[in-house]
């Protein structure tokens, strides 16, 4: 056992929240303990990087680079660390080099130093070129082992892996147990291994899903590991981390001691227990321990928004039938990691897999990528029947994915235009094309307006009453509609109230001009009311097996098509699907936008033979 203090670096900011409520904690409620943070001799705070840089744009209408340069001033003292995932950077896809380039350069110049760098497939030619870009940068590069169990994985392979991040000039490696998968004997076991091999600082961050991560954390220290993930205790336990006051008193007077003030640690934990409060309504029921995670192996950020997801869905009483389905798809999928993007690109199949009673009768356009190789090789072999119904007998592609990728950034500026006032604005655009468009949008009409922390209830006096009235022809039947509220206006799809023909009716309308209410319609107002659509009959009808949102229409009436010709493509829990032709035949009618919701049972488009 090494005599060596060891150094922590606090979640607090980023996974913290992100594992417990969704990742919804604002900057506000960041910047009043910077100070105390700042002050605590921290090696590191994590704060950026994961799901933040989504929730800031699609829910908390904030700038993500903006929050990267507040925290930075407010903490002069203090190395600011991020999650990086290699050539997905913070998105779902491979983005070409140059665009992964671009990105670590403005990260660091807006104040990153730490570049905590990982791979879904311990791919490591994934990882090379941000690698790269943060060590140009002169920053910290952070090479990642992402930790699972499974016949793929051994203390060996690990090894080799360890071998190679040093190869490609890592400061530093990090075993990342997002799952809470390690046992105490086994981090002993990879800690040693990899000390005796490669002679870089080693960090472990481990997830307290299952009850063990602060053993595990000590068997590290014991192993020589001398930098450990951990959370203040307000915001720890459960899918999150070991509490970093438990953490520190279990080393003091020993040799490890870390030397941290237990006093301004429970000063700081104090306020950041009073912020918890605000955000109840994005508590996950499942955030205690869960000695289930060996079995199923749902790492701590995926449970809060497995548990999200299937409550919109009006499904969380299958969430156990979702557990038991994903460590099948992850088997058919030739065992990857279950971190972002895998863990979504798994967990979306699975659900897909329950909510249909199918398996892979709607199989995610991500899952066909995945397959083709678009992610990177596969840790074991996948299902071959699996792969020959998603992809046919389509090439399955051995290089870098990136390889095959043009530079990109150029076509990205010239898509987004005056939109971006910056870099740093194509690049949101670049990781998150539909929110991040969207997001600026918003702000370029100064219409940003956050997700609210509590439930809204509407009252008789709180509707905003309008004297607009009008008839819609609709699907060849006419409507006459009386608006009589609205819901609040921080989203494109609205929830309107109206009376259809004397019947109170709450309908989603899809608005492709600013409606404001008060006195009455300013402009043109399209509209598609989905409540109207009839239930599928026929052989041609186009339907879908779980809500979502319609990204594109492919086809227009009177087109030809034939059987298995992608007609839609959807989105449902950031995964988007291609909806299929039932038939050859020819298209009748269409009765959906791009942009529009949809729900199962409701015919989208109508074949006929």
């Amino acid at each position: 056992m090494e005599n060596q203090k060891v150094k922590i670096t606090d979640v607090i900011l980023r996974d913290a929240h992100q594992c417990l409520i969704a990742t919804r904690m604002r900057t506000e409620d960041m910047l009043p303990a910077c100070a105390m943070l700042d002050d605590i001799g921290y090696w590191s705070l994590e704060c950026w990087g994961g799901a933040t840089f989504d929730a800031c744009l699609r829910f908390l209408k904030e700038d993500p680079w903006e929050r990267l340069a507040k925290l930075k001033a407010a903490l002069p003292k203090t190395r600011l660390q991020m999650l990086v995932r290699g050539q997905n950077l913070l998105g779902y896809r491979h983005y070409a080099d140059d665009v992964v380039t671009a990105f670590i350069n403005k990260s660091a110049a807006n104040g990153m130093d730490v570049f905590r760098i990982f791979d879904a497939l311990n791919d490591v030619r994934n990882l090379r070129t941000a690698i790269e870009a943060a060590k140009n940068s002169g920053k910290h590069a952070q090479g990642t082992i992402c930790y699972t169990t499974s016949p793929g994985h051994t203390i060996n392979n690990f090894v080799e892996l360890g071998k190679e991040l040093a190869k490609l000039g890592c400061d530093s490696i990090a075993v990342k147990d997002m799952a809470g998968l390690l046992t105490p004997y086994a981090t002993g076991e990879i800690v040693k291994a990899l000390k005796d091999t490669v002679d870089l600082p080693l960090h472990l961050h481990s997830h307290a899903t299952s009850g063990l991560s602060e053993m595990c954390h000590l068997k590290a220290i014991e192993a020589g590991c001398a930098h450990i993930d951990t959370a203040l205790s307000s915001w720890s336990g459960g899918s999150s981390h070991a509490p970093t006051e438990s953490m520190v008193i279990a080393l003091q007077g020993t040799a490890h001691d870390t030397g941290l003030d237990l006093d301004k640690l429970q000063a700081v934990n104090a306020y950041f227990a009073e912020v918890r409060k605000k955000y109840r309504r994005f508590e996950s029921e499942f955030t205690g321990i869960d000695t289930q995670v060996h079995v199923f192996q749902v790492p701590g950020g995926m449970i809060s928004n497995l548990a999200n997801q299937l409550k919109e869905r009006n499904a969380l009483d299958r969430i156990n039938e979702v557990y038991k389905e994903i460590p099948e798809v992850r088997k058919d999928l030739g065992y990857p990691p279950l971190v972002t993007p895998t863990s979504q690109i798994v967990g979306t199949q699975a659900v897909l897999n329950v909510l249909t009673g199918k398996r892979y009768e709607t199989i995610t356009n991500e899952v066909k990528r995945y397959l083709q190789g678009g992610y990177g090789k596969a840790p074991a072999p996948v299902s071959a029947a699996l792969q020959n119904k998603a992809i046919g007998k389509e090439d399955v592609m051995d290089c870098r994915p990136a390889d095959l990728l043009p530079p990109e950034l150029d076509k990205l500026r010239k898509d987004i235009g005056e939109l971006a006032l910056n870099d740093e604005d194509v690049l949101s655009y670049a990781m998150f094309p539909e929110v991040g468009k969207t997001f600026l949008e918003q702000r370029s009409k100064n219409t940003l307006i956050p997700e609210p922390l509590e439930f809204e209830s509407r009252s008789e006096d709180s509707i905003k009453k309008a004297p607009t009235e009008f008839n819609v022809a609709l699907h060849g039947e006419s409507y006459h509609i009386k608006v009589t509220g609205a819901g609040p206006k921080n989203q494109s799809l609205r929830h309107f109230y109206f009376t259809v023909d004397g019947v109170p009716e709450e309908i989603v309308v899809v608005t492709l001009d600013e409606i404001v209410l008060e006195g009455g319609m300013q402009g043109a107002v399209k509209t598609t009311i989905s409540s109207k659509r009839r239930k599928p009959t026929e052989p041609g009808d186009v339907f879908v097996s779980m809500p979502c949102n319609v990204l594109d229409v492919l086809v227009k009436i009177d087109q030809q098509v034939q059987a298995g010709q992608a007609v839609l493509i959807t989105e449902a829990m950031k995964m988007e699907a291609e909806v299929t032709a039932p038939i050859a035949g020819t298209v009748k009618a269409i009765h959906i936008v791009k942009g529009e919701p949809a729900n199962p049972d409701e015919v989208l488009v109508e074949i006929v033979a």
